[in-house]
């Protein structure tokens, strides 16, 4: 039995192989990890500036929005005015029978 113990139990030189063996592949790893983190640290600033360029064009897109909400409350507010209104309906009343001369050619 004796034997069997020392035909089990590894020689010195192939637990030194099996080390520098297990001591590459954990080099082989760790350069993978590297590699790995670096394409994913590449990958995290491009969605960041991706990102940051979205950001200041909706912030563009936005202060059109409210210049545009801006302008039409100021129409709204013309349309209020009786002075503004009763020219619009002046201007309305001249239109008119030229929309309906252009109708009446139409016909």
């Amino acid at each position: 039995m004796a034997n069997v113990e020392s035909d089990s139990t590894p020689s010195v030189p192939e637990l030194n192989e099996s080390r520098a063996e297990l001591l590459n592949r954990i080099q082989g790893l760790k350069q993978d990890l590297q590699n790995w983190r670096s394409k994913l640290d590449t990958q995290v600033k491009i969605y960041r500036d991706e990102l940051t360029d979205m950001k200041k064009t909706l912030s563009v897109e936005v202060e059109q929005l409210r210049s545009l909400q801006d302008f039409s409350g100021d129409d709204k507010e013309r349309k209020d005015d009786p002075n503004i209104n009763g020219k619009d309906e002046e201007v309305h009343a001249i239109a008119t029978p030229v929309e309906d001369n252009a109708k009446a050619d139409d016909k």
